[in-house]
């Protein structure tokens, strides 16, 4: 070969997903403290064949993966058996040690455990913060400086922009977090919470956007902001809810006997971060929490939106009820235009539009190539000018924290009269981007649930509901009066 003959090239090994189902069996059987000869016998079939499955010099048929799932409980996904496999990263054979995959098997694991257990979760975090700190009847957590004692116009808060950078004492890559990462590679954790949701389970669509950082309140009159990305939040907060998860996925008694003394001591990371309050410690960034009352005529009784949050698709709070819309304060868009005050994504009430817009009618606002323009967007105009004469109201309960994972809030309440309700979403999408509309005995999702003391009582005392929501419910319920006028 001349000096000048081009090299060979060679993708190798690394590009090329490796099946992995054997050493998925390897480690369920390692971590539940199986021999490979009662794993057998639950299969109805050889030891011999269990260990040539393991070391992968006997692959497994489609109705052995289906038996595996049948008879162990292995989730479908780890086994290749879910259409996409959308947490499966493409791995080397040299790559897939019994340590990395037991990792990665354990923290899904834990991850699902964390979502069936969520409401049990959130009633022990509640517990390690005093009793006055908490939204009555619900899990979130607040102090009196987040809480008006009554609603707030929404139009008389004013918001202030600060792009300077501000760090985080606390940004969720501190060994703390460690056990709460599982391995990338052999001895080699991944670097962010974020990161493995990223590449082992991912919700669709998953990616950090721009969004605002709450740097200041001096509410009833006005909030402070700063800039930051979505997953600066997620990377403490899911870990934060993860850690706890885990330590009662360990021990189920502490969910049967919930107290947080018994917790003392186990959640180093939830222990790091300290004062939950601390707006300069960590990233902050809220939510905006919208509950959307319909004040039906009479003798018809008001109803909200409630909806589904699907699992597949938010990356948080997945299988549970919450009110609609609920987004992520953030601009419309990444560039400069979106975010400033001066072009006021900045804004609550323009927050709420761009949501209502994206969840019930399915037209998400704003471009890439230039801002919205709100004062020619029909949706917005046909809104605000509800708030001018009186058929629609808006209002701030306040800001509060999830005590499971100390994700922050802000609780609004927009109440719609029947008419303007019809104007405005007489298309109202079934399924929104969160999930699905839930709808009482009517063929409609736009009709939404009478908002009546029975209803509000089952789904604060006994139904799967976020902690926003529920707090938006119950100070809603609580303010009846003055939001409603009844």
């Amino acid at each position: 070969m001349s000096d000048s003959s081009p090299p060979r090239l060679s993708r190798g090994e690394a590009s090329v997903s490796f099946d992995d189902a054997g050493a998925v069996l390897r480690a369920w059987r390692l971590m539940n403290g199986q021999s490979q000869a009662c794993v057998a016998a639950l299969l109805n079939t050889s030891q011999q064949h269990v260990s040539q499955i393991e070391t992968g010099t006997r692959s497994l048929s489609l109705k052995s993966r289906r038996r595996i799932v049948a008879e162990l409980g292995i989730p479908a996904e780890d086994l290749g058996l879910s259409s996409g496999r959308p947490h499966q990263v493409a791995m080397s054979r040299e790559q897939v040690s019994p340590e990395v995959v037991a990792s990665r098997m354990w923290w899904r694991a834990q991850r699902r455990w964390l979502t069936t257990h969520r409401c049990e979760l959130a009633r022990l975090a509640a517990q390690l913060y005093p009793a006055g700190q908490h939204v009555p009847r619900t899990s979130l957590v607040t102090q009196a400086a987040w809480l008006p004692r009554a609603p707030r116009d929404l139009q008389t808060i004013t918001l202030d922009l600060d792009e300077r950078a501000a760090l985080a004492a606390v940004d969720g890559t501190e060994p703390e977090s460690a056990p709460m990462r599982p391995l990338r590679s052999a001895g080699v954790r991944f670097d962010r919470y974020s990161c493995a949701v990223g590449h082992l389970d991912p919700p669709q669509p998953f990616e950090s956007r721009p969004s605002y950082r709450l740097l200041g309140s001096a509410l009833p009159d006005r909030l402070g902001f700063g800039l930051a990305a979505s997953f600066d939040a997620l990377d403490v907060c899911d870990a934060v809810g993860h850690e706890i998860a885990a330590v009662c996925m360990a021990d189920p008694t502490l969910l049967a006997s919930p107290s947080p003394r018994r917790l003392a001591g186990q959640l180093v990371f939830r222990d790091l971060i300290g004062d939950p309050f601390d707006l300069q410690r960590r990233a902050i960034i809220p939510t905006v929490t919208t509950l959307t009352i319909r004040l039906r005529r009479y003798p018809a009784q008001p109803s909200f939106l409630l909806g589904w949050r699907d699992p597949t698709t938010v990356a948080t709070t997945g299988g549970a009820y919450g009110v609609v819309p609920t987004g992520e304060f953030q601009p419309s868009g990444a560039a400069l235009w979106d975010r400033r005050t001066e072009r006021n994504d900045c804004d609550l009430w323009r927050a709420i539009v761009r949501n209502y817009s994206e969840q019930l009618l399915g037209t998400p606002a704003g471009t890439r190539a230039r801002p919205i323009d709100y004062d020619n967007w029909q949706l917005y105009q046909r809104l605000t000018d509800g708030l001018r004469d009186g058929s629609i109201t808006a209002h701030l309960l306040g800001l509060g924290l999830d005590a499971l994972s100390l994700a922050a809030t802000i609780l609004t309440v927009v109440v719609i009269d029947d008419d303007a309700f019809q104007r405005t979403f007489g298309a109202v999408v079934g399924c929104t981007t969160e999930g699905g509309l839930v709808s009482a005995g009517s063929d409609s999702a736009a009709e939404g649930v009478p908002f009546t003391k029975t209803v509000v009582d089952r789904l604060l005392n006994s139904e799967p509901i976020t902690a926003p929501a529920a707090a938006c419910l119950a100070l809603a319920w609580e303010h009846k009066s003055a939001l409603l006028g009844l």
